[in-house]
């Protein structure tokens, strides 16, 4: 069991990126704030880490972010407009999307750095805490969220969990791979993890997901590590390291992945989750019926 001065409360949501893959359409729109269905791909990213019981949420964000944090924040004239013609539940749907007091922080990545640097940038917020990372782009249809689903093993075993999905024998080349180290269930033991291994080499088919909860003794690995892939300053890296001298466990949760960072992902997770809404599926069907 961890004790409470380890429980989980922090999340870092590294916001920064350009969102290159899915140009042009983010030109002046961040990708985090693109639509999936009515609402922007992080409104389901801060739905599922406050399901968690997060507390404090970072952005780590960059320049031509500015609509991130303003989404989060009151809109008075469009807000008066609501109430003025009735429309209540768009408003209270509005509002109960807003940060709390002292919720949220933003702090900048002034260099395009990697994702390893983007969370070192959260150091003095988080302080000596766990915490945990979601990628924003990264939308996991599940129940419960996939971050819940880490916290529950986190608040069992302590350590650093990380999230894992099962990808085709054939695509492990394209993800950072986790090494097992035995398993039990949904949980997996980790001894090591390979970024993008060769084809036919990879210790086995668990990806990682975009969903970690770490120990902030990670902070300091960060500041001194040497640029790896891409030359960016890894995470995975950053992790490998920290395995030295802390437990790592895998979690398969259960739930199904959308990269919203890529065109067809986006479409497909406009589509998925569209035929799900009880309001919207049997129109979302019918309109996709008629195209095809």
């Amino acid at each position: 069991m961890t004790d409470q001065s380890r429980r989980l409360r922090k999340a870092v949501l590294p916001v920064a990126g350009l969102g290159t893959r899915v140009l042009p359409g983010t030109k002046t729109t961040p990708k985090e704030l693109l639509n999936v269905v009515d609402r922007p791909i992080l409104s389901y990213i801060v739905e599922e880490a406050r399901e968690a019981g997060i507390e404090h949420i970072v952005f780590v964000t960059g320049r031509s972010k500015g609509a991130i944090e303003d989404y989060f924040d009151h809109q008075i004239e469009l807000e008066a407009q609501l109430l003025a013609k009735g429309k209540t539940e768009i408003l209270e749907a509005m509002i109960a999307e807003l940060a709390t007091a002292g919720e949220m922080s933003f702090t900048r990545q002034m260099q395009p750095l990697g994702l390893g640097h983007a969370v070192w940038c959260a150091r003095d917020i988080i302080g000596d805490e766990p915490f945990a990372v979601l990628l924003p782009d990264v939308i996991v249809d599940s129940q419960p969220g996939a971050l819940k689903q880490l916290a529950e093993v986190y608040a069992e075993v302590g350590g650093n969990v990380i999230g894992v999905e099962s990808v085709p024998e054939t695509e492990t080349h394209k993800y950072g791979i986790v090494d097992p180290d035995g398993r039990a269930g949904n949980r997996i033991v980790m001894k090591g993890m390979v970024e993008k291994p060769p084809r036919g080499e990879a210790p086995s088919n668990l990806s990682i997901s975009g969903r970690y909860i770490l120990q902030p003794e990670i902070f300091g690995i960060l500041e001194n590590q040497p640029r790896g892939a891409g030359g960016e300053i890894q995470l995975t890296d950053g992790m490998a390291q920290l395995m030295k001298t802390q437990t790592f466990t895998a979690v398969e949760y259960q739930g199904v992945t959308h990269d919203c960072g890529d065109k067809i992902g986006l479409l497909t997770a406009n589509v998925a989750l569209a035929l799900k809404r009880a309001d919207l599926g049997d129109a979302a069907r019918k309109a996709i019926s008629a195209l095809l």
